[in-house]
């Protein structure tokens, strides 16, 4: 165990822009197993092939109360008729044991997070272009096309949240994007160490 607390990364994007994909491949190039991915809490039902604690933790709508109610959450929010947010417990224990804690999460629930964790650190990830964010999105065929329109839409106002993140890395190429992440990760945990 740790003498040292861990430290909490913000990580947010626009939609499309490659933020999971740049996450599982950190995660391969982890092998210390220093970095904890976040999960979050829903109440909606699960979707396919997702699993409880894999890829939400699936709660009711009174449990999720509940733990509003014991501030349970570093952040929440209802959307479309669900909940969904951040555990507290787990982050404040991956914390405790010096780790590094990622929050994947979307503009405004980081902007939440970032101000009620003055010492969280942002990275943003952006795309290379507008077009090339709309070419990504059209061809990863998995949303409607009024759906795309609509995070097109939203792209600039969430590209603009960027400038209150300390890193932002541009996902031109998702080898040279992750090497970037993991290096920003290396030097914050080093730079923590030595404090």
């Amino acid at each position: 165990m740790s003498n040292k607390k861990g430290i909490l990364v913000v990580f947010s994007a626009p939609s499309g822009c490659g933020k999971d994909t740049i996450l599982r491949e950190l995660f391969k190039k982890d092998t210390e197993n220093e970095f904890m991915l976040s999960r979050s809490m829903t109440t909606r039902q699960p979707r396919n092939a997702e699993q409880d604690g894999v890829d939400y933790y699936f709660v009711t709508r009174e449990k999720f109360e509940e733990l509003i109610n014991n501030d349970g959450f570093i952040e929440y929010a209802e959307y479309n008729g669900n909940y969904y947010g951040t555990p507290k417990a787990p982050v404040e224990e991956w914390l405790a044991e010096g780790k590094t804690v990622i929050l994947e999460i979307e503009v405004q629930g980081a902007s939440k997070v970032r101000a009620t964790c003055p010492d969280s650190v942002g990275i943003f990830i952006l795309p290379p272009s507008l077009e090339e964010l709309e070419r990504r999105l059209r061809n990863r065929q998995t949303d409607s096309p009024e759906v795309i329109e609509k995070r097109i839409a939203l792209a600039p106002g969430e590209i603009a949240h960027s400038r209150f993140f300390d890193y932002c890395v541009v996902n031109d190429d998702i080898g040279t994007a992750t090497d970037e992440v993991y290096t920003i990760l290396k030097n914050l945990k080093e730079d923590n160490n030595n404090v």
